[in-house]
């Protein structure tokens, strides 16, 4: 069992910047055996997407849309994993979430935080 908490979502201008934390707890809430860590986007009517990912051992992969602007990293301390948001643009806009795929093969899902980029 998984339990994700984000923060960091908002409203920010075009250019701006965000950063979007993902707190995991629980009896499978370890990151360090967490297999996959990623972050999702989401807007309205559309299918939700991947937009960055790593691994646990620390293998990225970021959306062709978002490479060199946005950062995903983890602090196993905290137990936590980080989206940096860099050079947002309105296309960005949507509602992000929080994934977790554990060793033993559990998905689990945050609820969800809105960034909405303005133009």
């Amino acid at each position: 069992q998984v339990q994700l908490v984000e923060s960091g979502g908002g409203l920010v201008q075009a250019g701006g910047s965000l950063t979007l934390s993902c707190a995991a707890s629980g009896t499978s809430g370890n990151i360090y055996i967490t297999n996959v860590m990623g972050w999702y986007r989401q807007a309205p009517g559309k299918q939700r997407e991947l937009v960055a990912s790593m691994t646990r051992g620390s293998k990225t992969n970021y959306a062709d849309a978002v490479k060199g602007r946005f950062t995903i990293s983890r602090d196993n301390a905290k137990n936590t994993v980080s989206l940096q948001m860099n050079s947002l643009k309105p296309e960005d806009t949507g509602v992000y979430y929080c994934n977790s795929v554990s060793s033993y093969g559990g998905n689990f899902w945050g609820q969800g935080t809105q960034v909405t980029v303005s133009s």
